[in-house]
């Protein structure tokens, strides 16, 4: 120990918080002090599986991770929908010092190829339900994984040559924990995670202990989550918000229970909630008004639910209200990104009063609304008023859940991340209790069911058809989806029709079908700015008149 520099002797502190502070350490405490509890269920199989059987599941494919030469910060990637499984890839690499990296299973072939050649994995695991996207994927990718899994539940299915099933890879392999070949440490990349991209591509976010533990710390005191708790994920799993709020992360390692929810239909949702006694159901907004609908027509018993908490947008003051009268009184809502997960917070009794606004801080986190320059970034202290009027752009600080960086993106990461704050890229006021509210976003994102769509990907495969000249895209409001993608279009051939824009769209390598526009207007010009900018917020509000005016054609 330096002189002078404690007051006491931090050997063994540092040796062992370094060490042992670990996620995976978390939930193992939970295989011997909770054995026989249920740790995860299956409804679809009727199946559950305790502590001490879902340890054993994730050894055996970390065994067989391991015969597959899988070891210390290697990547397994895994496209999947909610699935046991998807516990199981989440647990698994872990146990090697390898990196656990779940997408999302509703990307383009050439958007997951693109994945793939970023995080070069070497074992690929895919579902049965996208296994023609996966095959498409591989062959576009340069990069080839030494290892090809396809999981499929129900058991219908061949593996392609080169592939092998999810149940073959792991039979007979050892239940007994491996030994890793290298100590872990806090700072150890646990986890590899995809936004939905900001200029057209996704960018890799890689996750350590300290944000994977912490994170779970996060959920366990907002909500609060206890090992009493159920918890049922309404949203996919590989999203920051459903990894991590409420899903495998926070729920195994409090103790907790989770039930595996892998495709999301409101009346079957809430039959679950009532058949297995759910008492926090996780999801986007648009969900919480079809589970209203649902509910109304179809009353479940919800008694046992303690909340429903969302993420993703904002929730409106009325719709709260009947949400909270019709479902439960404790609705929850947070704002954040795949960066850093939540960063504000809207708790129960801040509704419906605060309703429209994204919350204010996060427990450990810090939240700013900052000025905005042409020429520059605003400083992290250069605050705009807090009088709920004046427009900035919105900063968060989370060490506690991010690593501050993006994988093999140095000008991305000088980009957002400044002086330990993240410049989100949305924009905002505050007010002078520090709730914040979103006003837009910098680089006009459309949010659609939650996830991120960027207008100018889905520009330039517009742009490709033949009889296109130009286009512009934008986000128009949407009851189901929150918001739905909207093109503006010049055609080069006056026989071009929205349906071949629709066909073109959807089979298109590099665009997920859920990015495509749901409504077109063909136009003679585009908003351009004096230097040859699209003027996204422009066509944003002529959309929104549009829509209302019945102008925008639906496909």
């Amino acid at each position: 120990m330096a002189e002078g520099l404690f007051t006491y002797d931090v050997t063994m502190f540092k040796e062992t918080f370094e060490h042992e502070f670990t996620y995976l350490n978390g939930f193992l405490r939970n295989v011997h002090r909770f054995a026989g509890r249920r740790a995860l269920t299956c409804p679809l199989r009727e199946k559950t599986w305790t502590y001490k059987e879902l340890n054993e599941e994730a050894n055996q494919l970390a065994h067989a991770l391991e015969a597959d030469g899988v070891g210390k910060n290697e990547v397994v990637m895994y496209q999947l929908l909610n699935s046991a499984e998807f516990v199981f890839c989440y647990l698994a690499p872990q146990k090697l010092g390898a990196i656990n990296c779940p997408i999302n299973f509703r990307l383009s072939p050439g958007e997951t190829a693109f994945i793939i050649d970023d995080s070069r994995p070497a074992v690929y695991v895919f579902d049965a339900e996208i296994r023609e996207t996966a095959e498409q994927a591989l062959a576009m990718a340069e990069h080839k994984p030494r290892r090809l899994v396809m999981v499929d539940i129900f058991g219908q299915q061949e593996p392609s040559a080169g592939q092998v099933t999810y149940q073959d890879y792991v039979r007979n392999r050892p239940q007994e924990d491996p030994v890793p070949a290298r100590q872990a440490h806090i700072y150890d990349e646990t986890t590899r995670l995809y936004t939905s991209g900001t200029t057209g591509m996704p960018k890799g976010v890689p996750i350590n202990n300290i944000n994977d533990l912490l994170s779970a710390h996060d959920v366990i005191m907002h909500f609060p989550l206890s090992s009493e708790d159920r918890t049922m994920n309404m949203s996919p799993w590989f999203h920051r918000g459903g990894l991590h709020s409420g899903g495998p992360t926070p729920t195994l390692y409090v103790g907790g229970e989770i039930v595996v929810l892998r495709q999301f239909y409101p009346k079957g949702c809430l039959e679950l909630a009532e058949k297995y006694g759910v008492t926090f159901l996780i999801g986007a907004p648009p969900m919480l008004k079809m589970l209203y609908e649902a509910q109304l027509k179809t009353p479940a018993d919800l008694s046992r639910l303690k909340g429903i908490v969302t993420m993703g947008a904002p929730l409106e003051r009325e719709a709260c209200i009947r949400f909270q009268e019709a479902l439960t009184p404790n609705i929850f809502n947070g704002y954040g990104t795949s960066e850093a997960f939540w960063n504000t917070f809207l708790r129960p009794h801040d509704l419906p009063a605060m309703a429209g606004s994204a919350g204010r801080a996060c427990t450990d986190d810090d939240v700013a609304v900052v000025k905005t320059y042409p020429d520059r970034r605003g400083e992290p202290d250069d605050y705009v008023d807090k009088d709920n009027r004046e427009v900035g752009e919105i900063i968060v600080k989370a060490p506690n859940k991010t690593t501050y960086t993006y994988l093999n993106d140095a000008y991305g990461s000088e980009k957002v991340f400044y002086k330990g704050w993240i410049y989100i890229g949305d924009v905002g006021t505050w007010d002078e209790n520090e709730f914040v509210t979103i006003v837009g976003r910098k680089d006009d994102m459309v949010n659609s069911a939650g996830e991120n769509i960027h207008p100018v990907q889905v520009e330039e495969v517009l742009n490709q058809h033949p009889k296109v000249k130009e286009s512009i895209v934008t986000g128009v409001p949407d009851e189901l989806r929150g918001e739905a993608v909207a093109a503006y279009v010049i055609k080069s051939d006056p026989t071009l029709t929205a349906k071949e824009l629709t066909d073109f769209c959807n089979n298109h390598p590099m665009l997920a079908k859920y990015k495509r526009p749901r409504y077109y207007r063909f136009v003679e010009e585009l908003p351009f700015t004096a230097t040859g900018k699209k003027m996204h917020f422009k066509v944003k509000e002529q959309a929104a008149h549009d829509l209302a005016q019945g102008l925008l054609e639906r496909v």
